[in-house]
């Protein structure tokens, strides 16, 4: 068992005023599946503004808010605190979740790439199977960040070579649910002892369902290994459109600029 707090702050700036905003937020880690949030606190900039929360369909916690007075910027730090032990999970999904979870997005597409990619899945149990697409993922592509942008589906992603975890996750995510392996999107966050304590980095990773008797299975293509303690489950979709931090409009003409900081430290 890890104790771990998550600072994230994400910060809007705009080039000009803008009237007012909407913003959703899916940034309370996750209270099941073996990890407690003890706590979790939000601070706003502009202050003073009311944060709503209400649980999606996936069960994931979403904060909303609007900000009604003229900007130029908007602060969001949440902080939590989160006790982490081994993943379990094994509720049996829905006949609606394995529908969902065995279909192509926009960002899951199957093509002969991805097919060809499924054969190194051979036969065995879906763990073993789901293992073995990890490290084809893994083998296929190199960790690189500004090498897609956050709309690149699985496709180019492994036509390009490479990637972030976001990106992984993806193309494990297509593979899977190609080879008939149902598969979600989780992100959250992971905590590195190699940093010394100082930084960590919101992540991504998949859990595919074992219906031999393991239930969810929590696998990262980007570092080729289950989840253990020292990942932080935030938020499980379809894929990355289900489970963005943030999310929002605004009203105005202005260009914005998008910046976020993440640090992961033990207690």
């Amino acid at each position: 068992m890890m104790r771990l707090r998550v600072r994230h702050t994400t910060t809007f700036t705009y080039d000009a005023w803008i009237a007012e905003a909407y913003t959703e937020l899916r940034l309370r880690p996750l209270d099941a599946e073996g990890q407690r949030c003890t706590s979790f606190r939000l601070v706003t900039e502009p202050r003073g503004l009311r944060v709503h929360e209400f649980v999606d369909h996936l069960g994931n916690t979403v904060g909303h808010f609007d900000v009604l007075e003229s900007h130029d910027r908007l602060s969001i730090t949440a902080t939590s605190e989160v006790l982490t032990s081994p993943f379990r999970d094994a509720a049996q999904p829905t006949p609606l979740e394995l529908h969902d979870y065995l279909r192509p997005t926009d960002y899951t597409l199957v093509d002969d790439s991805i097919r060809e990619l499924v054969r190194v899945a051979g036969d065995g149990t879906v763990a073993g199977r789901a293992t073995a697409l990890m490290g084809a993922v893994g083998d296929a592509l190199v960790y690189e960040r500004g090498a897609t942008s956050v709309q690149t589906p699985a496709p180019e992603v492994l036509a390009l070579g490479r990637g972030v975890c976001q990106d992984f996750a993806h193309v494990l995510i297509a593979a899977c649910r190609c080879a008939g392996i149902p598969a979600r999107y989780v992100s959250g966050y992971l905590y590195d002892d190699a940093l010394a304590d100082e930084h960590g980095a919101s992540h991504a990773w998949v859990d595919v369902y074992d219906d031999g008797g393991r239930g969810w299975v929590p696998l990262d293509p980007t570092h080729g290994r289950e989840q253990d303690e020292t990942y932080v489950r935030v938020a499980v979709g379809r894929d990355y459109v289900d489970v963005p931090p943030t999310r929002g409009v605004f009203k105005g003409a202005a260009e914005e600029a998008l910046a976020v900081q993440v640090s992961v430290t033990v207690l």
